[in-house]
């Protein structure tokens, strides 16, 4: 009996993999494909002849390193700032205490619930007003805003914190900003890789607001790679060489996942425990 159990729970688990990385696996072998090939019909599965050149073709076709470096820079500066302005206000959420901080903290995690496209254009109308359209500004005052789920993440882990840390660093004198940066912040290292892999991801893979907020030489890899790809004469997508640019796309944040997928898994199983 528990062998029929195991084995089934390994095939449905084998049957979901492969189900969830065919999209993968299809856009690598559109990739490889000829024009003509896409064309065929009936459909090739695999291609019959490998095309790697379509990965230098991607690469040379339109500016993609150039694109690329504003996706990463902007991808930076995000994950760092909001990682940080976030583990500030779940520590304060945690471990400090003031009127009204659970009815902010409600107002906080109400934020979560508001569709992104409600604040899209009064956004654009205030990055418009103060000239800071075209620029990464929006990106670096969106990071040291915090994001309302990181700022929960950071706040469960610090409230399961041992209140003798604290306590014990204020009689030594320190103040809440050095108990921060010296205790708890090199403690949350859990929680500090999921931020991170969290909000680069977020922004990395961004399409609306680099569309809306930069123009085409400073925007990022995804709006080159989604709209760039075309014949010039019909506007028509080279899918070939889509997938290609498409391919390359995801390997950043595959590498920074497998960097950081322990501190990653860790942090996304303990900091809603209390």
């Amino acid at each position: 009996m528990i062998l029929a159990r195991r084995t089934s729970m390994y095939l449905i688990l084998i049957a979901l993999v492969t189900l969830f990385i065919s999209p993968f696996g299809w856009l690598v072998i559109t990739a490889l494909k000829d024009s003509s090939e896409l064309a065929a019909y009936p459909l090739h599965w695999t291609p019959h002849e490998w095309e790697w050149s379509n990965f230098s073709r991607a690469l040379t076709d339109i500016p993609y390193l150039a694109y690329a470096r504003n996706s990463l820079t902007i991808a930076l500066i995000y994950s760092t700032l909001v990682t940080l302005s976030s583990a500030w206000a779940g520590f304060g959420f945690a471990r400090l205490s003031a009127p009204g901080k659970r009815v902010l903290f409600g107002i906080l995690l109400s934020t979560m619930m508001m569709p992104a496209m409600i604040t899209l254009i009064p956004t654009y109308i205030i990055f418009a007003k103060v000239g800071m359209v075209d620029t990464y500004w929006p990106w670096v005052l969106w990071g040291l805003s915090g994001a309302p789920y990181l700022i929960f993440l950071f706040r469960q882990f610090f409230a399961n914190m041992p209140r003798e840390l604290e306590e014990a660093a204020i009689v030594d004198g320190c103040g809440y900003g050095r108990i921060f940066w010296r205790i708890f912040l090199p403690q949350s290292w859990p929680v500090l890789a999921t931020s991170v892999v969290l909000s680069f991801t977020w922004t990395w893979g961004d399409y609306i607001a680099p569309s809306l907020l930069l123009s085409a030489d400073h925007t990022t890899l995804a709006v080159a790679v989604a709209t760039e790809y075309v014949v010039p004469s019909t506007g028509a997508p080279i899918n070939n060489l889509l997938a290609a640019g498409a391919v390359m796309y995801i390997i950043p944040v595959l590498l920074l996942f497998l960097v950081l997928q322990k501190g990653f898994v860790t942090g996304v199983s303990t900091s809603g425990l209390k």
